[in-house]
């Protein structure tokens, strides 16, 4: 395998630098130019650029490596002050409940003590786009949940889906170079279909399995409230004896999984850019607080060694069937930020903050951000007293220790010990805190016996066994979708080997997937590459669908009401009336937004105007006119495409007999969501709690 170089500008084309692959898929640079390899930023040349080193193939990474610590601790300092990932957040306080105690696993007090409701915050974003970029592009959102507990700051920092793109921290930098903005153009933003990410991830396989959850409707959620939340990573919990067991850990949306469609996803972005933004502060303002259940997949290390994978490997899923989710807790959030800035924006998370009890594994990638949250935040909030500032500031328990001075130190310290251990208090001056060898923080005691070495263990070599479990674990509606999400994506890319590349990898995940795609490109199948493992066929899992998990219910769905001049109001009144006893949020769009006249006198305000308020902001639609306001609306775009768009993104629509040529001008085919309100309003409930998958095929042409 080797890496390619186009011609450029009338130069020599640049030599080929071979890379290999070891026994587990593990990346080793085998020979390279001389005037063109790889060095520190001091000039010392580099032997692997794909490892971390670390105690043994799955050992923990070294605090030595510092060629890991250069290219981080570069790659968190190139932007100042905004994230460099995660930079657009929306955040809101609330608590989380323990249900159920872990005691026997952990002695986390916040894991461990049923009821009691501890603090916490939480930040929802975009990974590619920038702060100013817009709430709905195709993305991986982040999930991340600080804890004031009694025993400290926990930062559970997670996405919205539970694998990652590869296998070691030191090759993040590289990733997301290759997905944000191209070097020299400066665009696309917030956007992975563009040359630079397909060719990462087209020499990347270990990547697939992520690319393929990123091109599923996982990555256009209909809101923050509706996503699942994963640690990613895989974590311990430690007992008062000691002793160890794995955990990963879940968010499961009591609104259900739900999402957009791609083609509405795009028009959103036009008509609110701050879509799910708006949304999370507008049901909390209005007391429908979002919640979600908090579960555990716990195993031993004998029961990790029996999975057919490796459980370190953060590109692989375990699923629910192989280890079931069990629901401990709650999460509710119930309270919006009075300043953006001083909260959302502000808030630090570090998967270093864990209480006793929690402890990290020895994942390469978790291995990593131990370091780099760290050093992000210095660079970012430019000090290391960061953590008084008061969204992030230790609540359920004080925080002191011997640390002083500092950029913006905000504590005033007495006494003149700074520094451990002294023995001032004999005299009855202040001696300061000291460490508790009983209730304090212990690592997990694991045995460390091998050579320092920068490979991959071998149990990390198969990298499309996961990605071919995804892919046939979806409904067909969902297969379809990820197929055209990958034509829509691979379309973008001008670079033929690149394209090439990527389908000859998806041909080792699903063959029927792969030929989908190049159909969809109009391009020849190439050969399929060689896979370092042979992928293995598993056991479907239900649990990794989105298309019939969610509740058939209104609670957390928005229904627009068109309304015009005339309109019937004992229609309209029996809509809302409905639609508000079943949890819905119910909105009034009028041609002006001065409102309309209803039929008999009476005066109605209108939420927004017809242009500004489209039926993308929506999950389902009525529309409620006059025959004086019909003819209205035929001679307005707006009042056309507000129907078809609900029509195509397959919406429920309830109408009133008087729209009928608008329906017919908007080329609304009659099928079982197009109801005629005054006929079977029930009817019109009943699928307006769901999308009308079946109507999928009349609208559009899917690969």
């Amino acid at each position: 395998m080797t890496t390619r170089q186009s011609k450029s500008n009338g130069k020599r084309p640049a030599k080929v630098s071979k890379v290999r692959f070891g026994q587990g898929g593990e990346l080793h640079q085998t020979s390279s130019v001389s005037d063109e390899r790889l060095t520190t930023n001091h000039g010392v040349p580099l032997s692997d650029n794909q490892n971390s080193l670390r105690g043994g193939r799955r050992g923990p990474t070294l605090l030595e490596d510092m060629i890991l610590r250069e290219k981080i601790q570069h790659f968190d300092h190139e932007r100042i002050p905004e994230r460099i990932v995660h930079a657009r957040g929306s955040g809101a306080h609330g608590f989380f409940e323990l249900t159920k105690s872990l005691a026997k696993f952990t002695r986390a007090r916040v894991l461990t003590e049923v009821g009691e409701k501890t603090e916490v915050f939480v930040r929802f974003s975009t990974v590619a786009g920038g702060a100013g970029s817009v709430d709905t592009p195709r993305d991986v959102r982040g999930f991340a949940v600080k804890f004031y507990t009694k025993e400290g700051n926990w930062d559970l920092v997670g996405n919205n889906i539970p694998v990652f793109f590869i296998q070691d921290a030191i090759k993040f930098p590289d990733l997301i170079h290759s997905v944000k903005m191209e070097a020299d153009r400066g665009y696309p933003q917030s956007a992975s279909a563009h040359d630079t990410f397909w060719d990462f991830v087209g020499l990347m396989p270990e990547s697939t399995h992520m690319v393929t959850w990123a091109m599923s409707d996982r990555t256009i959620p209909r809101s923050f409230r509706m996503m699942e939340g994963f640690g990613v990573n895989t974590f311990r919990l430690v007992n008062s004896k000691g002793e160890g067991t794995f955990v990963k850990f879940h968010w499961k949306p009591r609104l259900g999984l739900q999402s957009t469609c791609w083609d509405e996803a795009v028009k959103i972005a036009g008509a609110d850019p701050d879509y799910h933004r708006r949304d999370l502060f507008d049901a909390i303002a209005s007391g429908s607080f979002p919640e979600w259940e908090f579960g555990v997949q716990l195993f031993s290390q004998q029961e990790a060694d029996a999975l057919p994978f490796d459980i370190l490997d953060a590109t692989k899923v375990v699923p629910e069937e192989l280890v079931p989710i069990r629901i401990v807790g709650r999460l509710v959030l119930d309270r919006n930020p009075d300043n953006f800035f001083a909260e959302t924006e502000q808030a630090a998370f570090l998967p270093t903050n864990v209480p006793p009890g929690i402890d990290f594994s020895e994942d390469p990638l978790l291995q990593g951000r131990l370091f780099s949250y760290q050093d992000t935040q210095l660079s970012r909030l430019g000090t290391v007293n960061f953590h008084q500032i008061p969204i992030n500031r230790a609540k359920g328990c004080p925080f002191q220790n011997l640390q002083r001075d500092g950029h913006m130190q905000m504590q005033v310290f007495k006494g003149r010990a700074n520094y451990e251990p002294n023995s001032l208090a004999e005299a009855g001056e202040i001696g300061g805190p000291r460490a508790d060898p009983e209730g304090g923080f212990r690592s997990f005691q694991l045995p460390i016996e091998d050579r320092k070495v920068r490979l991959r263990s071998e149990s990390f070599g198969d990298h499309y066994s996961h990605a071919r479990l995804f892919y046939r674990s979806q409904s067909e509606i969902e297969q379809a979708h990820i197929a055209s999400a990958f034509v829509f994506e691979l379309s973008k890319v001008s670079l033929d080997h690149v394209r090439t590349r990527v389908l000859s990898n998806w041909r080792n995940v699903d063959e029927d997937l792969a030929q989908r795609i190049a159909n969809g490109l109009g391009i020849e199948l190439p050969a399929k590459s060689k896979a370092f493992v042979e992928p293995k066929d598993m056991e479907p899992s239900a649990g990794l669908r989105i298309v019939g998990k969610y509740p058939l219910t209104l609670m957390g769905r928005s229904i627009a009401i068109l309304v015009t001049d005339g309109a019937d109001g004992r229609i309209f009144k029996a809509l809302v009336k409905q639609a508000e006893a079943e949890g819905a949020t119910v909105k009034i769009v009028a041609p002006k937004v001065g409102g309309v006249m209803l039929k008999g006198g009476t005066k109605l305000p209108a939420d927004g105007q017809l242009a500004g308020m489209p039926s993308v902001l929506f999950d389902a639609v009525a529309l409620v006119v006059s025959e004086e306001g019909c003819t209205e609306l035929l001679r307005e775009g707006a009042a056309t495409d507000f129907v078809a768009h609900a029509f195509g993104h397959l919406k429920a629509i309830g109408f009133t007999r008087e729209c009928q040529p608008l329906l017919d001008k908007a080329n609304v085919q009659p099928d079982e969501g197009v109801v005629n309100l005054t006929d079977n309003m029930d009817l019109f409930f009943t699928h307006a709690r769901t999308r009308l998958w079946e109507r999928e095929p009349v609208v559009r042409l899917l690969s």
